[in-house]
This record gives C-alpha cells, sequence and structure tokens, in this order.
C-alpha cells in the first residue's frame, strides 16, 4: 500500500479516524481530573561536612574524592530502611507509602538535594526536614561525618507538581489516532470483495474491457 492510497483509505474512514482519537482524549483527561489526585513535591538541599572540616577552612576542598565517597553513602542512607521506617513513624505514614522519595547528589559537589513527592503538602514538607535530620544523626553515629547541614528548610508547596493532565490526553489522543489507522488498514487488508475494476485486474490478471452502467428503473 503507498502512502497516497493509505491517506485515500483514511479519507474514506474519516469519521472513525477522527472520532476514535477524540474519544480516547476525552476519556483519560476525564479520568485524570476526576480520579487522579494533585501531587505535591517538596525539596530541600543539605551539605556534608567531613570530621576535621570547617565550613571556613581553607582546607576545604583538600580531600574532595573522600568527602564525595561520604556524600554517596548519605544518599544511599536516605533511601535505607533505617531512615524510611524512622521517618515513617515520625510523620505517621507507614514506610512513607504514597510517596516518592529522590536523592540527587553531583560528582563534584557535596550538596545532596532531598524531593519528596506525594498526595499532600505539608506531609511532603515534613518528610523531607526529618529525613535530612535523621540521616544526619545516623551518619555522625556510623560514619566519619561531622554533620548533614541542611542549607535550608523544605516549605510545603502550594501548586501542585503533578499530573500532567495535558501531557496524558496529548499521549491517549495519539494512541487513538494509531489505533485508528491500525483497524482502517487491517479491515481493509481483511476485505477480499472486488471493489473496483482495478481489484478485478490483479485477481484475474486479464485487463477490463468495458462496463455495464447500473441505470435506477431499468431492465
Amino acid at each position: 500500500m503507498t502512502l497516497l492510497e493509505l491517506f485515500r483509505l483514511l479519507k474514506k474512514h474519516l469519521r472513525l479516524v477522527i472520532l476514535l482519537p477524540v474519544v480516547c482524549a476525552l476519556v483519560v483527561g476525564l479520568y485524570s481530573v476526576f480520579f487522579v489526585r494533585n501531587t505535591y513535591t517538596a525539596t530541600a538541599s543539605m551539605y556534608v561536612l567531613a570530621q576535621g572540616e570547617s565550613s571556613s577552612s581553607t582546607n576545604l576542598y583538600s580531600d574532595l574524592n573522600a568527602s564525595q565517597m561520604l556524600t554517596n553513602d548519605v544518599a544511599k542512607l536516605l533511601k535505607s530502611d533505617r531512615i524510611v521506617d524512622q521517618v515513617g513513624s515520625e510523620v505517621g505514614v507507614e514506610e512513607l507509602k504514597g510517596y516518592k522519595v529522590d536523592v540527587t547528589s553531583e560528582t563534584t559537589s557535596r550538596v545532596i538535594t532531598l524531593s519528596v513527592t506525594g498526595s499532600d503538602p505539608q506531609t511532603a514538607a515534613d518528610i523531607v526536614n526529618k529525613m535530612i535530620k535523621d540521616v544526619s544523626d545516623v551518619a555522625r553515629s556510623v560514619m566519619n561525618i561531622r554533620s548533614v547541614n541542611p542549607i535550608n528548610q523544605a516549605q510545603a508547596p502550594i501548586s501542585p507538581s503533578g499530573p500532567n493532565r495535558l501531557l496524558y490526553t496529548v499521549v491517549a489522543f495519539l494512541v487513538g489516532l494509531f489505533a485508528a489507522i491500525v483497524i482502517v488498514v487491517v479491515a481493509d487488508m481483511l476485505n477480499t470483495r472486488v471493489r473496483g475494476p482495478e481489484d478485478l485486474e490483479e485477481l484475474i490478471d486479464v485487463p477490463v474491457i468495458g462496463r455495464i452502467p447500473t441505470i435506477e428503473g431499468g431492465r
């Protein structure tokens, strides 16, 4: 099937090609509005200070490699069962179910960014602040770390961070459009009826030399 033939086929079934994507987009859009809850993301950053270091020391970057390894350890510790269970009991959310924890640490910095996403903005902010406090206590007791200092306190977000309802709707429209094209093409391939002289020539390999017109009301 050539591209021109495909366009002609889609034009023939234009109602389906338009209606199915629109219906899919409306269904997904309405579902995301009425049944998918808003999510909120609270974020804060922290600075890892190793033993023997001071924030005003001239040798702050002298042992950067070792400090970065400690920073990576702290980043992993933030997602450990010990911290998750401890913070979960403090905020009243068992194992932080329903909340997504994201930890970001760059290879050239000792700054760790902690983000928590969930349905309640204030709980998300409380989780971030308590995780920073608890991870500092644990890191001081089990690692060669002086402290994990918060750079800023997480505040309860006002605007939701998700879901991206527009993206869901657009994707549903494209999926519906693709499904409509597939349905039209497959239905055309399964249709074995002779629909014109071209199909007849391909079937019997004999050229059509004449046609008998249909006369309404005649014999």
